[in-house]
């Protein structure tokens, strides 16, 4: 067999021989014909047409690069710079009170900012799990008079302890008593919490209230902008002007890329994508804040802010103050679904205390839409409830009832099942208080 294999190898390269030469052949007979050459010449022309073997590209050398295996950075800010729209200063005066409300914590009651931990990592995974490993933790606190920005930097995986070790050094020196960040609860902090337990070191942050500013942020400003990213609120509300910032999703390749090659210059986008984070997560709280601002001259918030900061006060339970927000929303320029769902919160609150008037304002006010919605179909659910219940006025609870049930074919079968059996409710309601005016009176 193996005779076999080497004679017909030996074949091909035969064969490949005896076509090379007949091309040479060729082609030299070809030359040879051209009088207007010298041999010499001929020669060249021949050498010059057999095909020349590629040059290897020589891929650059990475030169092996020393790297600190642990680096650790502050930038202190004074209180009276500003970044973007705000002061650095202002989220001083924020007052726990307000800080209980976005944050749903009671424990903020009796605390400020001057005492808390902003916190935004940097991480190995966009995902979580124990795989992931946080290589850049960035910090944010206030202490003598400014605000610091720390980071701690692994340059070596294998330091990792030594940085949980040393930051749990600086938790415990600066005796923090909260923590602010922006999907923390879900991301951030569990993670942190899964690395100290892998290298059996305590936790002592998952005691403290914690403001998860993505939350409140959410309420204030979904309904005004596209989405309700970190630097997206931050370009659009702060104008901070992040143009050059690198996306959150480039991390990782960054980091992976830094420990093969050693060159730092991937990192410092990283650690300046993870710095503004922090001033940025300061600042919307800050932006946040002042919609609440009951000064007039010190509140830039428009209709919309104020629909936000009415939800806000409507998770946190303090409705009173919600549809006083609600209100002054309503007196601005909103968009047409955000003015039908600021109608319909505020008409629940007042429908709560009891403000019928005022209610059924509103509930008017949402039923004049031509168009088939959810809304509309509530506005006349409740104004068939009111009639019905509080007015003792069947036949107009009974045409809001029909009006419904016609708006509602097609569109919405829970709706439509109700209105049905409401108006025929209704229609026997109506039967006898007309039998009972038709009596005559007894003597």
């Amino acid at each position: 067999m193996t005779d076999l294999k080497d004679k017909l190898e030996q074949l091909k390269r035969e064969r490949a021989a005896r076509s090379k030469s007949q091309s040479i052949k060729d082609t030299w007979s070809k030359l040879d014909k051209d009088n207007a050459l010298t041999t010499k010449e001929k020669l060249e022309a021949l050498i010059n047409l057999r095909p020349q073997k590629e040059k290897r590209v020589q891929k650059p050398k990475v030169e092996s690069v020393e790297r600190e295996p642990l680096q650790f950075t502050e930038n202190p800010y004074a209180l009276e710079v500003r970044y973007g729209q705000v002061t650095i200063g202002d989220g001083l005066k924020i007052s726990g009170h307000l800080l209980a409300c976005l944050s749903r914590e009671p424990k903020f009651e009796d605390l400020d900012l001057s005492t808390a931990l902003f916190f935004d990592l940097e991480t190995t995974g966009l995902s979580g799990g124990t795989g992931v490993i946080p290589f850049n933790i960035g910090l944010g606190y206030y202490r003598d008079d400014k605000f610091w920005v720390v980071q701690y930097f692994l340059g070596e995986l294998a330091e990792e302890e030594r940085m949980l070790k040393e930051f749990d050094q600086l938790l415990s020196d600066m005796d923090f008593q909260s923590l602010v960040s922006y999907n923390g609860k879900t991301f951030d902090l569990p993670l942190l919490e899964t690395r100290f337990i892998l290298h059996r070191l305590p936790f002592r942050l998952h005691s403290l209230p914690h403001l998860d500013f993505l939350f409140p942020a959410r309420n204030l400003w979904q309904h005004k902008f596209e989405n309700c990213k970190l630097s997206y609120l931050a370009r659009q509300l702060l104008l901070t002007g992040r143009d050059d910032d690198i996306p959150s999703s480039e991390v990782p390749w960054r980091y992976f890329q830094y420990l093969q090659t050693g060159d730092f210059s991937l990192i410092e986008p990283v650690l300046y994508h993870n710095s503004e984070d922090i001033l940025s997560l300061l600042g919307l709280v800050i932006m946040g804040a002042s919609i609440f601002d009951e000064d007039p001259d010190s509140c830039s918030a428009g209709a919309m802010d104020f629909f936000g900061a009415g939800k806000v006060l409507e998770k946190a339970g303090q409705t009173e103050k919600a549809a006083d927000y609600f209100e002054k929303a309503l007196n601005g320029s909103l968009s047409d679904d955000v003015g039908l769902s600021t109608r319909r919160r505020l008409a629940s609150q007042y429908k709560r205390s009891e403000t019928w008037e005022k209610a059924v304002s509103l509930w008017k006010e949402m039923s004049d839409s031509e168009y088939a919605s959810s809304d509309l179909l509530y506005s006349l659910r409740e104004l068939s409830m009111y009639f019905e219940h509080h007015e003792k006025h069947f036949k107009n609870a009974h045409r809001y009832a029909e009006e419904g049930y016609v708006v509602a074919m097609g569109f919405s079968s829970r709706y439509e099942q109700d209105f049905s059996h409401r108006k025929d409710r209704l229609k026997q309601k109506l039967k006898k208080e007309l039998n009972e005016k038709e009596k005559p009176d007894a003597k």
